[in-house]
């Protein structure tokens, strides 16, 4: 059996100072602090990783907008059910602030048994037309009530939307059409929150006159990170096979970590079209089945070194099995258990708003639909939890074969993983702060630009390490006018660079091309980009922009390179 090939990865290291997770006087994390000084906007959005505190962070906003904004109501919506327990009673009192969150259990219709249309959508009626401060539903609840009872019913509440990039600017999705009815009727307020501001399909979320009434919290993967008290290390990979992927996962499923595995969809091309002998092929190929626990469901594994691993189905359809083994996931006081489960394989579930800090590895067998979907799974290992210093994404896909009728798949599916690779660097690097160089420049409070310090005949480099924003003066470089693009340089610049990689002419072109970018897709592609993103903005701003989008690309791209030649000159 050959170890599956692999294509350039990602391994990023990261400071380790705890500060990301350290909470103030009111009991806030970073992120939250930084969210809760814009909780007075109309419209705020969150954009900020898994694991950094969103769901928390919009308790303190949502507390505050009913307490001292005097909006009537808050209704919560999430994508699905599962998540809907990220909004239970947090005493947050007990930290340091002025109130408890609460949420009375007839009023969290996640929890309620039946479908998101149906009684669920009269609830939320009757929610409306009640005392109570808090609701907690789907999308798909709060579309079928919106479509049902008006927009005007939501008139003085908060409405937040937590992964938002569900959202769509495209007329047809239903949740992007009611937010922009919300906004033109301009009498509710709106927080929206995501760990990943873009969509797997490159459509827009927002349109650009929407999107320019939204104030922006942005915090960045690197702050996360860097700012773990325990994880240090994530590595991102993506390995080819030949076959059959369940003769292959051996050779990167290691059972001594704790891995949630996501085997492929059942129209893809690496399914061999029986997700549940797929599963137990797996389980074969880690050890001797010993039985099932019949507290939680999990499947007993016995390997060859005597460990008997406790491995989680969640494929199997029997809504019996599958509903008690996601209960005993979700067990609260199993929370802070890393022993309670080992590997939990899944298809459709374990992803978004999925919450087991103790995932050291998130292997993905086939491409998936989206990078959307790549970012929301890789967010299940980023958690950060005592003795884990080390976190891993795996991509297993089929390498492309000439032979084979669907080679142009195959192919795409190599595109969008480098793709993938691409974007990843780029979420994953610390934020950037380009300035043009001019004889009159001075240096920034906060930075620090080295031993010699600042110097006013060269272009510096500072950095922050307070934020860890890393400030680089470039000479020629276009400098945005209006605050709307100096918005987008401050805040979008990774948003644009994900529409330049998923744009599968601009990987075709880099791929065959020795230039580390070529200057006609810098110039070209990524212009056409930023022109369709931000249509108001006049051309001098539009440029700028484009060129604080490249300048941030070929960075990383260029640093990955220098970092790259240094190991091998070292090895």
């Amino acid at each position: 059996m050959n170890k599956p090939n692999a294509v350039p990865s990602v391994s990023v290291t990261y400071a380790q100072d705890g500060t990301s997770t350290k909470a103030n006087a009111l009991g806030m994390r970073p992120m939250q602090e930084r969210a809760y000084q814009k909780r007075g906007e109309q419209y705020l959005l969150i954009k900020s990783p898994p694991a950094s505190g969103k769901s928390r962070a919009l308790m303190f906003i949502a507390l505050d907008k009913l307490e001292n904004q005097k909006l009537k109501q808050a209704i919560i919506v999430v994508p699905e059910k599962s998540i809907g327990s990220s909004f239970h009673d947090e005493p947050l009192s007990q930290f340091g602030f002025w109130a408890d969150w609460q949420v009375e259990p007839k009023w969290n219709l996640c929890d309620a048994p039946g479908g998101d249309n149906g009684g669920k959508v009269d609830a939320l009626k009757q929610f409306l037309d009640s005392d109570a401060k808090v609701l907690v539903c789907t999308h798909a609840t709060f579309r079928f009530a919106v479509d049902k009872f008006g927009i005007e019913a939501l008139d003085n509440c908060l409405i937040a939307v937590d992964e938002f990039h569900h959202v769509s600017a495209n007329p047809d999705n239903k949740l992007g059409d009611h937010v922009r009815q919300l906004m033109a009727r301009d009498k509710t307020h709106i927080v929206a929150m995501t760990g990943s501001y873009f969509r797997g399909d490159a459509e827009a979320v927002l349109h650009p006159e929407d999107e320019s009434r939204f104030d922006t919290v942005t915090y960045t993967y690197y702050e996360q990170l860097n700012g773990y008290q325990y994880l240090k290390q994530l590595d991102i990979g993506y390995y080819f096979y030949a076959g059959s992927y369940t003769d292959e996962i051996i050779q990167v499923l290691n059972p001594q970590e704790k891995t949630i595995l996501h085997i492929p969809h059942v129209n893809s091309r690496e399914s061999t079209k029986d997700k549940i002998r797929e599963v137990e092929h797996i389980i074969e190929e880690l050890g001797e089945w010993q039985g099932t626990d019949p507290q939680t469901g999990f499947q007993l594994v016995k390997t060859a070194d005597s460990t008997i691993l406790k491995i989680a189905d969640l494929v199997d359809d029997d809504p019996t099995k599958r509903d008690k083994v996601a209960a005993a996931l979700k067990d609260p006081a199993q929370k802070n258990n890393r022993a309670h489960v080992d590997i939990i394989i899944a298809l459709g579930m374990a992803k978004e708003g999925f919450d087991w800090i103790w995932c050291e590895h998130a292997l993905t067998i086939g491409y998936r639909s989206s990078l959307t979907e790549i970012v929301q799974i890789i967010g299940r290992a980023t958690r950060d939890a005592p003795g884990k210093t080390r976190a891993r994404f795996t991509n297993l896909i089929a390498e492309p074969d000439a032979t084979e009728a669907a080679v142009t798949e195959a192919v795409n599916d190599t595109l969008k993983a480098i793709a993938a690779s691409l974007l990843m660097e780029q979420v994953l690097a610390p934020r950037f702060e380009f300035k043009p160089k001019h004889p009159s420049n001075r240096p920034t409070p906060g930075f620090d630009y080295g031993e010699s310090g600042y110097d006013p005949e060269q272009c510096n480099v500072g950095i922050n390490p307070e934020t860890g924003f890393i400030q680089l003066e470039i000479n020629g470089l276009a400098a945005p006018k209006s605050p709307e693009a100096e918005r987008i340089c401050r805040e979008d610049l990774t948003e644009l660079v994900t529409t330049f990689v998923q744009d599968k002419p601009t990987i075709e072109r880099g791929l065959f091309d020795e230039e580390l970018v070529p200057e006609e897709l810098t110039q070209v592609r990524m212009g056409k980009i930023v022109k369709e993103k931000f249509p108001n903005l006049d051309e001098a701003d539009q440029e700028a922009v484009r060129q604080h989008a490249i300048a941030a690309l070929i960075l990383v791209q260029q640093a990955k390179k220098n970092y790259e030649r240094r190991r091998w000159e070292v090895w």
